[in-house]
C-alpha cells in the first residue's frame, strides 16, 4: 500500500528572510503509521508536488492556518482522481468543518497509539468521517522517535547551512495566553516526554542543530534541568522557547547547548531588559518575539518598544501582528466585538492586519509593522544577523568537534565573499 503525505506550501511574507525548515507534524505521523505501508512524503515548499494516481491514500499534514486553502485545493484534484484524503495537523483542528467539505477523513488530536486502527480501517473500506481525540491524549511514554527518514534532507538548506532540525521533548501548556490555541488543541496541562526517551531520540538524530518547539521549557523546575543534565553529554547545539532566566538554569541550559532562545518582548521594563542580560551572560543569544496591535498599544507605544529593542542588543528580532485564530480568545473577543472584518485564510500569516485594532487603524497598524522591521534591521540586515548567530554555534562546534568539513566547504561557498 503506497501512502501519499503532502505537507502543502504557504507564502512567506515579504520583511523576513525566507528559508525552509524540515516540518515536524509529518515525521511525527510518520513514526505511527504501519510499517508494511509505503510513505512518499512531499514537502511543497520546497519541492513541487506531482499529483498522479499512483498512491492508495493521500493524508495532508497542515500546521498553519495560511496553509489551509492550498491543503483543500490540493486534496479537490485528488479526490476528483477518485482517491481517499484523510487530513491531520494543527490546522486541521483549527478549521476542522470547512476541512471536512474536501476530506473524506479527518484525524483531530495526537496519533501515538492511533494510528493503525485508522489505516485497517481504510484497507476495509471503512474509513471514519472524523477520528477525534482531541480531549484524550495519549500516554507520553508512547510517544518515540520521529520518522525523518521520509525527508529530503538536502532540501533544507540555507545559503549552505543546514537548518536545524524540529524536536519536542514535551507537549501542552500550564499557561493560556491571549493569541495561542495550545489549550484547544492540547489541554492546559503540561506533559512530559520520559528523559530516557528524549535522550534516545536525541542520540538518532544525526543533525547536531535542533529546534526543540516545546511550547515552552520553563514549565517544571526539576524536568527542566533533568532535561538539560541528560542533553550536555549529546553536544547538540539547539534553539527553544522561553527558559526560566534563574541562573541555574541558564547555567545548565548553556552547558546543554543552548544557542539561543525566543523570548516575548512585550514592554519596556526593566524586567525584559535584565532576562535579555542574564542570557547574554550566559552565553545565550536571544530572538525577540514581538507582538504588535494589541489592545493596550497605541501608535506611540508601538514606538517606543521598537527604540527599546534597539537598546538591549537582541540578536534577532521577529515582529508580527495580532492574528485571531479559531479556538483562541483572541478571536473570540473580536468576533464578539464585530471587529473582523478578513476571513480570507490566506491573510492570516501574523503579516496582514485582518481585524480593526482599538487605537488605531488597520492602515496604521500595517505601516507599523513595517516599520518595525526596517527601523530594527536598518543598520545590519536580517541575513547578516542570521549569520552573526551561526558564526557563534559554528565556532563551538569547531570547539566540540563537531562541526563538519562539508559545512565548512559550504559555508565558503555562500557566505566567505559577503562577510570578509
Amino acid at each position: 500500500m503506497k501512502f501519499k503525505l503532502i505537507y502543502p506550501r504557504w507564502e512567506k511574507l515579504d520583511d523576513q528572510t525566507i528559508f525552509n525548515l524540515p516540518p515536524h507534524g509529518p515525521v511525527v505521523m510518520a513514526a505511527e503509521i504501519p510499517k508494511d505501508i509505503e510513505i512518499d512524503f512531499t514537502d511543497e515548499n520546497v519541492e513541487t508536488l506531482i499529483i498522479d494516481e499512483t498512491p492508495d491514500l493521500v493524508g495532508i499534514s497542515m500546521m498553519l492556518t495560511t496553509q489551509v486553502k492550498r491543503g483543500w485545493a490540493i486534496a479537490d484534484m485528488y479526490r476528483k482522481m477518485g482517491k481517499k484524503v484523510i487530513f491531520g495537523g494543527i490546522s486541521t483542528m483549527l478549521h476542522a468543518e470547512e476541512t471536512l467539505l474536501h476530506a473524506d477523513s479527518i484525524f483531530l488530536g495526537e496519533v501515538e497509539g492511533r494510528l493503525e486502527q485508522v489505516f485497517a480501517d481504510f484497507r476495509a473500506n471503512n474509513l471514519k468521517k472524523v477520528y477525534n481525540f482531541l480531549t484524550t491524549p495519549p500516554d507520553m511514554a508512547l510517544v518515540g522517535s520521529a520518522r525523518r527518514d521520509i525527508l529530503k534532507k538536502d532540501l533544507y538548506y540555507h545559503k549552505g547551512y543546514r537548518m536545524v532540525d524540529l524536536f519536542h521533548a514535551s507537549r501542552g501548556c500550564r499557561f493560556d495566553c491571549y493569541p495561542c490555541a495550545v489549550r484547544y488543541l492540547g489541554g492546559r496541562g503540561f506533559r512530559p516526554r520520559p528523559i530516557d526517551k528524549v535522550v534516545e531520540e536525541l542520540s538518532q538524530m544525526d543533525n547536531n542543530r535542533l529546534f526543540i518547539v516545546d511550547n515552552s521549557l520553563a514549565m517544571d523546575n526539576k524536568w527542566e534541568k533533568d532535561l538539560f543534565r541528560a542533553m550536555i553529554p549529546l553536544k547538540k547545539k539547539w534553539v527553544s522557547h522561553t527558559i526560566e532566566d534563574k541562573d541555574d538554569v541558564l547555567d545548565l541550559a548553556a552547558q546543554a547547548g543552548a544557542w539561543y532562545v525566543y523570548q516575548a518582548i512585550f514592554d519596556t521594563s526593566d524586567y525584559i531588559r535584565d532576562r535579555i542580560k542574564r542570557y547574554h551572560d550566559h552565553g545565550i543569544g536571544v530572538e525577540g518575539t514581538i507582538l504588535l496591535g494589541m489592545d493596550n498599544q497605541t501608535e506611540d507605544d508601538i514606538r517606543r518598544l521598537i527604540d527599546f529593542l534597539l537598546e538591549i542588543d537582541l540578536d534577532l528580532a521577529e515582529f508580527t501582528v495580532l492574528v485571531p485564530f479559531p479556538h483562541t480568545k483572541a478571536h473570540s473577543d473580536l468576533l464578539k466585538q464585530n471587529r473582523i472584518f478578513d476571513t480570507n485564510w490566506d491573510n492570516y500569516n501574523a503579516g496582514k492586519v485582518v481585524y480593526q485594532p482599538k487605537h488605531m487603524s488597520p492602515e496604521k497598524l500595517t505601516e507599523l509593522y513595517h516599520y518595525a522591521w526596517d527601523t530594527f534591521y536598518k543598520d545590519e540586515p536580517q541575513t547578516q544577523k542570521m549569520f552573526n548567530l551561526l558564526d557563534k554555534v559554528m565556532q563551538r562546534e569547531v570547539a566540540d568537534g563537531t562541526f563538519t568539513p562539508r559545512r565548512r566547504e559550504l559555508r565558503r561557498q555562500s557566505f566567505g565573499k559577503k562577510v570578509e
